[in-house]
């Protein structure tokens, strides 16, 4: 997110991303911290570190338990799941065709179709 972010101040974001910014999976994750897309971006207009903006958006994000943590954990490393999370399967099938990767079966989370899309090998942990 923090990535996609500094890209997009320096107007170097594909224009593919501009229409889920601040939604899909950055907005979940700022939702789910209970911070504002906006605030987290004007911190990174600020230049903080990944490190420095991980410490920001824990100190002001509502507190999180190992509870939290897993949930969310899971959550993400599933979400396009073809077999958990038929409601983004059109999505992530959108995504694939237009990347190229309609043939590539191996596919089925968002992680992995951002590995791939980034020329970053793809894995599975299940």
């Amino acid at each position: 997110m923090f990535d996609k972010m500094r890209l997009y101040l320096a107007g170097e974001l594909p224009e593919d991303y501009h229409e889920l910014r601040g939604k899909g999976m950055d907005g979940r994750a700022c939702s789910y911290l209970r911070l504002e897309y906006e605030d987290v971006l004007s911190r990174v207009r600020e230049g903080l570190s990944d490190e420095a903006l991980i410490d920001w958006c824990l100190k002001n994000a509502r507190p999180l338990n190992e509870v939290d943590i897993l949930i969310w954990n899971d959550f993400m490393t599933k979400r396009g799941c073809y077999e958990s999370d038929p409601a983004v399967t059109e999505l992530l099938d959108k995504f694939k065709k237009e990347s190229g990767f309609s043939d590539r079966d191996d596919i089925k989370t968002f992680f992995e179709y951002f590995e791939a899309d980034e020329d970053r090998e793809a894995t599975r942990t299940d």
